[in-house]
């Protein structure tokens, strides 16, 4: 069963992109029907504030994101963080989301890792005022690290559906979701593109061609 919501609910997921596989893509497909999103909003970084430097251009990865999300109806493409410059900063992001989102919740996407790294981003105290999360179990971590975080108001769970509801210290919910996942990763692309290997299966065929066509990823930085 899909949770129901009173307001609209907008996903969004952002990330480097680097390059979207299928991976992201049914990660966000399984959560926008886990949690009954209108739609989910793909936001590539123009910089990475925690990344490493072996990132081809915001150009290539918006146009990978925009062809790989094409034939899904739910899903859009948001330029706002390339077209900001700099470093790219969620709060910045989610400020602006609100704006033209108004009276939209948003439900911000993430792993577990990445929850956990909260505290290392950019005035994450002020992040957790603005959206909900969903968070997704990804190995070696497990969803249960979640209770050591400082931005998590209590323990105690509602857990309907397979979808575990937390609070945080600023109101806002947490969703745990156990999702399918597939075992593919980015960076695995991008060595197997530097070695010469078949990166078919691993993302949309128009990205493969792409990425081909372009020359991206055939030697480290």
């Amino acid at each position: 069963m899909k949770i129901e919501a009173s307001k609209k609910k907008i996903g969004i997921l952002g990330g480097t992109f680097n390059p979207i596989h299928f991976g992201h893509l049914r990660l966000a497909e399984e959560v926008r029907e886990k949690l009954n999103l209108s739609r989910i909003i793909f936001i590539p970084s123009c910089i990475p504030p925690l990344k490493k430097s072996d990132v081809v251009s915001a150009d290539h990865r918006l146009e990978m994101v925009r062809m790989a999300i094409e034939s899904n109806p739910f899903f859009e493409l948001s330029d706002i963080e390339c077209k900001r410059q700099g470093i790219s900063y969620t709060l910045h992001t989610l400020k602006e989301l609100r704006q033209i989102w108004h009276g939209t919740e948003l439900v911000f996407i993430m792993g577990i890792d990445s929850f956990l790294e909260l505290p290392l981003w950019y005035k994450p105290e002020e992040i957790v005022e603005l959206t909900d999360f969903a968070i997704m179990n990804r190995p070696p971590h497990s969803i249960t690290e979640i209770y050591g975080s400082p931005y998590l108001k209590t323990t105690e769970m509602d857990d309907s559906d397979g979808i575990i509801t937390l609070e945080l210290v600023s109101g806002r919910k947490v969703f745990l979701l156990e999702v399918q996942g597939l075992d593919i990763s980015a960076s695995r692309i991008r060595q197997k593109v530097r070695n010469g290997e078949s990166i078919k299966y691993l993302l949309p065929e128009s990205v493969e061609l792409y990425i081909i066509s372009k020359g991206l990823y055939k030697r480290a930085d």
